[in-house]
C-alpha cells in the first residue's frame, strides 16, 4: 500500500496542464442562433437569415473579459445546431450564408490578442444540422472542420469538448472518434490543452452550477480518463473489482478509497464551468446570479485546485449584456478588495516533524485580527499529496485553538477563515483575540509534503 501512495504522489502534470492552471479564470462565449431563438439547444434546422447581430463587435467582448481580470477566451465555434460561426467550407450552415457574412472566429481571436488574452474553441461534436451525423463519414466532415480552426486562426490555448450525443432522425448515434480529434489538436496546437469528460488534460467536475466536491482531486482512475496518460501500476485492491461505475459526478473521485481499486492513474485536472445567468444562450428576461454567488463560485473553484471557466453570452446585437458587465465589475472589485491586500509574513517549516505531516509557522510583524484568507500551494510541478490539513492560531495570551480544516490542497486553496465558535452560546466562550502566529499542520499526505507557498490576506 504504501508503495502505491509514493506512486500516486509522483503523478505530474505537464507544461499544457501547468499553463491552463496559470490561466485560472477565464470566460466562455455561447453565441449562435440560438441568442436569437430563445433556445439553449437549436434543433439544426433554423434559417441562417435569422442570425443577425446589427452591433456585432468583439473587441467589446475581449475588452469586457480583460477588465473583469480573466485571462482567456474561449468561444463556441459551433454548438448542436451545427451552425458555424466561421465560413467553413463543408457547409452552407455558417455565418457565409446568414446577414452578418463575417467570420466571427478570426475577429474574435483578433480581438483577444489586441487586448492580451488568450484564445480557444469549443466546436460541438453533436451537430443537428449535417447530414452525415450519425455516419463513420461524419468524423471526417468533423476532422475537416477541426483542422480549419485548428490551422487558421493563430495560437489556441484551449480546445473544449462535450459529450452531447443525441440521435438523428432515424434513431442513429454518432460515434465520436475522440482519438482522433486529440491526435489532430496535438498535430497543429501542441500547446493546446483539451478539456473532455474523459481526459486528456482536463475533466468536467459533474454539474454546470458552478458546485465543487468536498475534495478535489487532480490524480484520478484511468478508469474515468481514459484519454489521459497512466502514470501508475494498478492499485492494491484492483483484482478485487473494477470502477466501470465511475462518472464525473461520484464524490470520491481521487480520493484513497477510490484509486486503491484502480488499474492505474492519470493526472487530469477539473474544471469549474457555469454561465453567469440561468441559460448558457441570452435570454433577455435572465438576470446575472448574484455577487455572493459568483465570488463563492470563484474562491470554491480557483480556491479549491481547479479553473473556473465563467459564460458571458452576447445579446442580440452581437454584445455583452450591460447587465453583465455591472456584475462582472462588480465581481473584480470584490476580487482586489478581497484578495488586493497580502499581508506580510514570515513562514518557515518547523523542525521535528514528519516529511508527511509537516508543521509551518506564519509569524505577523504585530498582533493582528483582520486577516480573512490563508491561500495554500503544493509545488504541484512534483505531484498532488496532501489529503487533509488544519490551520491553528495562538493568540496574544498564548492560548491556541485550530480554525480552519480542510482535505486537499493541490495548485491553490483558497481557506475562507471563520470564527470556529459562531453559533454557540455566547457563555461558552466569548473572546475578542488578537494572534501573534498561525500554523498550519498537515494531517495526512500520502508522501513527503512540498509547499510551494503560504500567503495571508
Amino acid at each position: 500500500m504504501k508503495a502505491f501512495l509514493k506512486e500516486a504522489a509522483a503523478v505530474k502534470p505537464d507544461e499544457r496542464q501547468l499553463k491552463w492552471y496559470d490561466m485560472k479564470y477565464y470566460a466562455f462565449i455561447h453565441f449562435g442562433p440560438n441568442t436569437f431563438t430563445d433556445r439553449e439547444w437549436g434543433r439544426g434546422d433554423e434559417p441562417e437569415e435569422i442570425f443577425n447581430p446589427q452591433k456585432l463587435d468583439c473587441n467589446q467582448w475581449a475588452e469586457t473579459i480583460k477588465r473583469a481580470g480573466m485571462t482567456g477566451m474561449v468561444l463556441t465555434a459551433k454548438h448542436h445546431d451545427g451552425f458555424c460561426l466561421w465560413p467553413s467550407k463543408y457547409t452552407n450552415h455558417s455565418v457565409k450564408n446568414s446577414p452578418v457574412k463575417r467570420d466571427i472566429v478570426r475577429e474574435a481571436s483578433e480581438a483577444c490578442k489586441r487586448a492580451g488574452i488568450k484564445f480557444g474553441i469549443y466546436l460541438s461534436p453533436w451537430d443537428r444540422n449535417s447530414p452525415l451525423y450519425g455516419t463513420e463519414a461524419y468524423n471526417d466532415y468533423f476532422c475537416n472542420q477541426l483542422t480549419e480552426l485548428l490551422t487558421e486562426y493563430g495560437d489556441i490555448f484551449y480546445v473544449w469538448f462535450d459529450n452531447a450525443c443525441g440521435e438523428d432522425p432515424n434513431g442513429k448515434k454518432q460515434v465520436y472518434d475522440f482519438p482522433r480529434y486529440i491526435e489532430l489538436i496535438r498535430k497543429y496546437q501542441p500547446g493546446a490543452a483539451i478539456f473532455n469528460d474523459f481526459g486528456p488534460d482536463v475533466r468536467w467536475c459533474g454539474n454546470e452550477a458552478g458546485n465543487v466536491r468536498y475534495a478535489e482531486w487532480a490524480v484520478v482512475p484511468s478508469e474515468l480518463c481514459h484519454f489521459s496518460v497512466v502514470q501508475t501500476g494498478a492499485g492494491p485492491m484492483a483484482e478485487e473489482g473494477n470502477l466501470s461505475f465511475l462518472y464525473n459526478t461520484c464524490q470520491n473521485l481521487g480520493t484513497l478509497d477510490n484509486i486503491m481499486y484502480s488499474k492505474g492513474l492519470t493526472f487530469t485536472p477539473a474544471e469549474i464551468n457555469m454561465s453567469i445567468r440561468p441559460g448558457w444562450f441570452w435570454h433577455e428576461e435572465e438576470e446575472p446570479h448574484s455577487l455572493d454567488r459568483l465570488f463563492g463560485t470563484f474562491v470554491a473553484s480557483v480556491g479549491a485546485n481547479c479553473c473556473f471557466h465563467l459564460n458571458l453570452p452576447p445579446n442580440r446585437d452581437g454584445l455583452i449584456d450591460g447587465r453583465d458587465v455591472k456584475r462582472l465589475e462588480e465581481l473584480r472589485q470584490l476580487l482586489e478588495r478581497e484578495f488586493g491586500r497580502k499581508k506580510t509574513v514570515t513562514v518557515r517549516k518547523l523542525e521535528g516533524f514528519g516529511a508527511t505531516l509537516p508543521r509551518y509557522e506564519i509569524l505577523f510583524d504585530s498582533p493582528v485580527n483582520d486577516f480573512k484568507y490563508i491561500v495554500l500551494k503544493e509545488d504541484i510541478a512534483r505531484g498532488q499529496r496532501v489529503e487533509s490539513f488544519q490551520i491553528e492560531a495562538e493568540s496574544d495570551n498564548g492560548s491556541w485553538f485550530p480554525f480552519y480544516q480542510g482535505t486537499t490542497i493541490g495548485n491553490r486553496k483558497i481557506c475562507q477563515l471563520a470564527d470556529p465558535f459562531k453559533g454557540q452560546n455566547p457563555l461558552t466562550r466569548n473572546i475578542e483575540y488578537y494572534a501573534e502566529r498561525l500554523f498550519v499542520q498537515i494531517t495526512s499526505a500520502r508522501d513527503e509534503v512540498f509547499l510551494k507557498s503560504i500567503e495571508v490576506y
